[in-house]
């Protein structure tokens, strides 16, 4: 049946707002390859849902986040190995560089000559200077090259210990929120499917619609031309099948928009198409229901939280063990060479090797009550994500409980409407009869079609809520898949 009333603003509003969620995925379901490269795609509800897993957008982003966490903890595994590194360099001094030093050997000279009491030429001791002069001289050469090695490696530090500590839970913080992605994929390609199911079932009905009144609009034309109905009654019976055509086209349009978007959710290429092969029944919708039982582990949103607030203690516990002094020990060998020509390689060329091993410590004294104010942040943290999985609970007791309770009403829904549809029915058909046999006016056909139309509308509009109802309280119990 043509969408009216309020099942088009339903399906409208529906289909925009899933489709700006970007989610994909491949199926194990069977697809059928055309000579223009066009696939075929026979989907049900669940290979569609494994399809999106797959080739969902947002999905694989969320899995190459899993990637950078793991050489995120390769790069922390790091601090704890040793560091070796190795160097060489030349330099040249063109002018070599001018120290300039007290004249020690004048000093030396006059100390002799002073102690033996040596005379000049004129027979008086020598008595020395007040001052003995500099000397100024250059040292080294114009040219000069080293290479060597260092090795570094880390003894003690608590804070990459407690990093080495928080790798697993950094992981599993990244796992976790792939899933949660994940899990926004599926619910959104669910509603997706299962609507387009329900606007196929609604397009079937519109053509039934339409083949009750093409045979009408037949039989008033001929009783016309027998000159028992008048050309008005043909006229309104033309407008409504106009009207009839023109809602059934603009619902194909929506459905086949609809399939566009739910391939955008699954990642599938536009110009591929879709076979749902599911059918969505009343007996579907209300089973495996019924269980109102259910914990706050098994939503992904907590998990996420749980390991979150895991991730903040582990700071608090790096910033504590900031107090505590760094271990290092260090090693370096290096051979070194000096010359006044540029002959490194020649043969014969010295070298002269040095080498050293040491320990090295470093002792936090005083930082400004930085580390202090770092630990209060990091607690200050940790209590956020207590009160985040306090109000998590309150909103998946919410979620769940709003979601049920519109799932009962749904199906109350469902029930009272199938059974006026069917009333709908009766009546158009009895009201057609009447009209056969000459009884009934043209008037009372199209009141009972509009009443007739407006009950399948809201026939489907109460099945769609109930199918939304069913997949949002499983979300609500974390045991969509």
């Amino acid at each position: 049946m043509k969408m009216k009333g309020k099942w088009p603003g339903l399906f409208d509003k529906s289909v925009l707002f899933l489709i700006l969620c970007l989610w994909t995925i491949t199926s194990s379901a069977q697809t059928a390859q055309q000579p223009d490269g066009k696939a075929i795609h026979q989907l049900s509800a669940k290979e569609a849902v494994e399809y999106a897993r797959k080739n969902n957008y947002q999905v694989r982003k969320a899995l190459e986040d899993i990637q950078i966490q793991h050489q995120v903890n390769r790069e922390v595994t790091s601090n704890a190995l040793p560091q070796v590194n190795g160097s060489a360099g030349i330099n040249h001094f063109p002018q070599v560089a001018v120290q300039s030093f007290p004249n020690f050997i004048a000093m030396g000279t006059y100390g002799v000559l002073v102690d033996q009491g040596v005379k000049d030429g004129s027979g008086n001791t020598i008595v020395a200077p007040s001052d003995y002069g500099l000397i100024n001289a250059q040292f080294g050469t114009k040219w000069t090259s080293t290479i060597g090695v260092s090795l570094n490696q880390l003894l003690f530090d608590g804070q990459v210990f407690v990093g080495l500590q928080a790798r697993d839970a950094a992981m599993s913080f990244a796992r976790k929120s792939a899933e949660v992605t994940e899990q926004d994929v599926i619910v959104n390609v669910y509603k997706v499917y299962f609507q387009l199911l329900i606007a196929k079932y609604q397009l079937e009905l519109s053509h039934e619609n339409i083949a009750r009144f093409e045979k009408l609009f037949h039989d008033t034309r001929e009783i016309y031309k027998n000159g028992f109905a008048e050309k008005l009654d043909v006229d309104k019976v033309s407008v409504t099948l106009t009207n009839l055509r023109t809602d059934s086209l603009r619902l194909k349009t929506q459905m086949d928009n609809g399939y566009y978007g739910l391939k955008l959710l699954m990642g599938m290429p536009i110009r591929d198409s879709i076979v749902l092969t599911e059918d969505l029944t009343e007996e579907r919708i209300k089973s495996e229901i019924l269980d109102t039982a259910y914990n706050y582990q098994d939503r992904r949103e907590y998990q996420l939280l749980e390991i979150g607030k895991s991730l903040n203690e582990y700071n608090v516990k790096r910033y504590k063990m900031s107090y505590l002094p760094t271990l290092s020990a260090v090693g370096q060998l290096n051979t070194a060479a000096q010359r006044n020509q540029f002959d490194f390689f020649s043969a014969g060329g010295q070298w002269f090797a040095n080498s050293l091993i040491g320990v090295s410590i470093n002792v936090p004294i005083f930082d400004g009550f930085r580390k202090d104010a770092l630990i209060r942040q990091a607690k200050s943290a940790v209590k956020k994500t207590e009160f985040d999985m306090e109000m998590m609970k309150l909103n998946i007791d919410n979620e769940v409980a709003s979601s049920l309770n519109t799932f009962k009403a749904a199906v109350y829904a469902v029930d009272a409407q199938r059974s006026n549809m069917k009333v709908a029915e009766a009546v158009f058909d009895q009201t057609k009869l009447k009209y056969d046999q000459g009884l009934g006016s043209n008037t009372e056909i199209t009141q009972t079609q509009a009443e007739l139309r407006l009950a399948q509308t809201n026939y489907f509009a109460a099945l769609y809520d109930a199918t939304v109802a069913k997949i949002d309280y499983l979300k609500a119990i974390g045991k969509v898949q």
